[in-house]
């Protein structure tokens, strides 16, 4: 039917480009008030039989990515324990779990019993995922009446025992079916190397985080004095299309930092410059530490990164230039240099609180769910990814994570609470130290005396980009910024952007002294970002 009609005249498609918007609103007030009886049918729901020119922009109107997003509505363990929640179209709900052993194994299985009710049309219908650290399935329903989910045979005892005390998570696709198909619409160009893709990363980061992608004059990179760079100074990037482009937009999201990427400067006796960076791709197509020359890491950016980088140099501050160990430095570096990226520790830089960190609707549940569906379909990786850094805040070794799951139970505590604890500089996984790209500058600067005297009460790896850029150690004076820093733009800022088509924005920037224990504690919801002082 569709494709049908998106093979229709011009004349007919133009038509419906006029006519739809008065139509759609008619239907919508006459629906919306007619309370007697259910609507045969929802406006929504017609949007798929639409010629595409005419559904699209107004299904961008109504959902976002973020609605790809499941909403968490309850935990069930037993018939005495009803779960009620509204969903996105039955307006009531209930379950209850029931323990049975029709397949006559040892630890049996067991019925989720889900009643739905109230659907506020004749079409429209819900999509639900259900968990155990065990297993994920899916199911949807379109009748109002009481549904059934079957499981034959618990995994072993542990998840018997999870269930029992914790229950099936039950998780809503708030948006639908029809909403999650135009969610999908508005993510899924995110991580594609084009026009499309980059302009749907620049939408996404002004929708939901308010940034303005001001165009600068061209030309958009800057001739570099290197005489005028030194060891320390900081390096903040921003990519915007592609595979980076697309995670380092989910990234800047959840954490509210207009970078998703970081890297410093180095310069050895002769006076040459380098620059240090975690995760460096490398001939093989791992992502590493390296120190490499400035010249090739400048070229790579210019000529064959087609992430289209937009870069600042944020230089140190003379006074805290002064303090600056470059000896201490390049020991560090050095001894990073060729190790993996620290995918170990990423995820908990941005997970300080137990509610205070996740753009609604995520929350810990659902992060425990994804853990649950990665670590099924790629299990070394979810260990390289969680498994070994929730060892370390258990005090366990090798256990995956259904076990830790279940090792959280007999501590008393829960997987949530287990998620804020910070992590440690000093923790070593058994490919060494963990540092991602932020956590190798700090680390660094911890290193080269920057944190000093309060170094000892500071976990770099809990930083995020954000955190970083808005330390006070750079440059607060534009008059002793290089002369070439800005040269073509006619805004002034107070770093210098030296490649990239849009200006960069760091709210915060250099406005922040460090303290003892910082950033182990701070939430980062979008849009404010609000946090406390001394977080």
């Amino acid at each position: 039917m569709f494709s049908i009609m998106a093979s229709s005249s011009s004349s007919s498609s133009s038509f419906f480009v006029r006519c739809f918007p008065l139509l759609f609103f008619f239907f919508f007030f006459f629906f919306s008030h007619v309370q007697a009886v259910k609507s045969p049918i929802h406006p929504r729901d017609v949007l798929p039989l639409l010629p595409r020119q005419v559904s699209w922009p107004i299904l961008n109107s109504l959902n976002s990515a973020i609605d790809l997003l499941p909403a968490f509505v309850g935990s069930v363990s037993s018939q005495n324990h009803i779960v009620s929640w509204k969903g996105a179209c039955f307006y009531e709900n209930t379950a209850w779990m029931e323990f049975h052993n029709k397949s006559g194994s040892e630890f049996g299985g067991g019925t989720l019993h889900i009643k739905v009710s109230k659907a506020h049309s004749w079409t429209c219908l819900d999509l639900y995922l259900f968990a155990t650290p065990y297993r994920v399935t899916w199911d949807y329903y379109f009748l109002s009446r009481e549904h059934t989910l079957e499981i034959d045979k618990w995994e072993d005892r542990a998840e018997y025992e999870y269930v029992k005390n914790k229950g099936i998570s039950i998780f809503l696709m708030q948006a639908g079916m029809l909403g999650t198909l135009e969610a999908l619409w508005e993510v899924f160009p995110l991580f594609t190397n084009t026009g499309w893709g980059e302009s749907a990363n620049l939408g996404f980061l002004k929708k939901h985080m308010g940034a303005s992608f001001e165009s600068r004059p061209q030309p958009w990179y800057t001739n570099i004095s290197v005489d005028d760079i030194h060891s320390g100074d900081f390096l903040v990037i921003s990519k915007i299309r592609g595979r980076w482009g697309g995670f380092e937009t989910l990234e800047k999201w959840v954490t509210g930092s207009y970078a998703g990427h970081s890297a410093v400067f180095l310069k050895d006796f002769e006076g040459k410059l380098w620059v240090g960076e975690s995760g460096h791709e490398n001939e093989k197509g791992e992502d590493i530490i390296a120190v490499i020359p400035w010249d090739e890491w400048w070229d790579l950016e210019l000529n064959k990164d087609d992430s289209n980088p937009q870069i600042a140099l944020l230089p140190l501050h003379p006074d805290v230039r002064a303090k600056f160990n470059e000896t201490a430095a390049w020991e560090y570096a050095l001894s990073m240099a060729g190790k993996p990226y620290g995918y170990h520790n990423m995820l908990f830089s941005w997970i300080d609180t137990i509610d205070g960190n996740y753009p609604p609707p995520l929350d810990a549940h659902l992060v425990a769910s994804a853990m649950t569906v990665w670590s099924k379909m790629q299990p070394e990786y979810a260990a390289n990814l969680w498994n070994e850094a929730l060892n370390k805040r258990l005090g366990t070794k090798g256990l995956d994570l259904s076990d830790i799951l279940v090792e959280i139970e007999k501590h008393g505590s829960s997987f949530d609470q287990l998620l804020t604890i910070p992590e440690q500089d000093d923790w070593l996984y058994s490919d060494g130290k963990s540092t991602s790209c932020i956590a190798f500058v700090l680390e660094m600067y911890k290193e080269a005396g920057l944190f000093d005297p309060i170094a000892d009460l500071i976990q770099v790896t809990e930083f995020t980009i954000k955190d970083a850029y808005t330390l006070r150690f750079f440059e607060n004076n534009s008059s002793r910024l290089p002369k070439w820093c800005n040269d073509a733009d006619n805004v002034k800022l107070p770093y210098c952007q030296i490649l990239g088509k849009y200006r960069m924005e760091l709210p915060g920037f250099n406005s922040m002294d460090p303290y003892p224990h910082m950033n182990e504690r701070c939430p980062s919801k979008p849009p404010k970002y609000s946090r406390p002082p001394n977080c």
